[in-house]
């Protein structure tokens, strides 16, 4: 049940970052705060893969699941502000890398395991 609740957060904050702001904050997101909104929301999603994951397994795996979800969809969500211009600091492609890379390494270990 944690797993299903935490991803539909984490879809809810990817989606509709200022509303769920509101919603438990009584204040909307807005400018960076929505950008750093949808990556927690991309964190908890990731949260509630690895959960489901290790239901079904006892834990195996659920951390790779968990860590692979997260660096993917964040290097995905951050190339995308890149490529828009919107909102490009210092750091922002170097992050990109790292997640790409991380996420690369990551579904490596996730393929090659014998389940």
């Amino acid at each position: 049940m944690a797993a299903i609740i935490e991803a539909a957060t984490g879809i809810a904050l990817i989606v509709v970052p200022s509303t769920v702001g509101w919603l438990l904050l009584d204040e909307s997101l807005s400018g960076a705060g929505l950008a750093v909104g949808r990556v927690a929301g991309v964190a908890l999603l990731a949260l509630g893969v690895g959960g489901w994951v290790g239901r079904k397994q006892h834990g195996k795996n659920s951390a790779l699941a968990a860590m692979l979800t997260y660096n993917v969809l964040t290097a995905i969500y951050l190339a995308y502000l890149g490529i828009e211009g919107a909102q490009a600091g210092k750091l922002l492609w170097p992050a990109v890398a790292i997640h790409a890379a991380l996420g690369l390494l990551l579904a490596r270990a996730w393929f090659s395991r014998q389940i």
